[in-house]
């Protein structure tokens, strides 16, 4: 057992799980997928994002979030703009993060796939703090289930081409590989 794990759970993020997760299929985790999100889109600090995340989300409280009555889903993780890293599913579960996807000839991304949430939008850029964050937890990440590897981290942009656009042009690639 690695120092910075307990069953899928890091042991460095607050925990909030969240009911919208499943078995994965099979043990296999060897992808890691690099989302945004922002609860109004643009509007950052607030508790949206993890009452969507925990199904508790009022739908009434910004016009905004009539498209998301009903929605069920989540990341493993979001990482927010002062580097506060919320855990809602252990990695050893399927997050329902990527929605209809492939990779590598392979659909249902979610199947194989890590959800990383950066709080933010494609524009507006990331905090060095999530940078900071991001990086320690991908070699965690990579250290615990070593078929994670550069070759297998991409965007949400990447496993759903037409479909999402994030983490975005505000987000640098090389920035966050170059010490991954």
């Amino acid at each position: 057992m690695d120092r910075y794990w307990f069953e899928g759970w890091y042991r460095d993020a607050r925990k909030c799980p969240s009911p919208h997760f499943n078995a994965r299929p099979t043990n296999e985790v060897s992808l890691l997928v690099i989302h945004n999100i922002s609860l109004p889109a643009g509007c950052f600090g607030l508790p949206y994002i993890e009452q969507l995340f925990l199904g508790t989300l009022d739908c009434h409280a910004d016009a905004s979030f009539a498209e998301l009555q009903g929605l069920e889903v989540s990341a493993h993780f979001l990482i927010r703009r002062d580097g506060e890293i919320v855990q809602f599913v252990s990695c050893d579960e399927r997050a329902w993060h990527a929605g209809v996807s492939s990779f590598d000839g392979r659909i249902g991304c979610n199947d194989f796939a890590v959800g990383i949430e950066l709080e933010g939008t494609d524009t507006s850029g990331y905090t060095d703090i999530q940078y900071q964050q991001l990086q320690q937890l991908t070699r965690e990440l990579m250290t615990i289930y070593p078929m994670i590897v550069k070759a297998r981290i991409v965007g949400h942009c990447d496993i759903a081409p037409g479909r999402k656009t994030d983490p975005g042009p505000g987000f640098d690639w090389q920035r966050y590989l170059a010490v991954v």
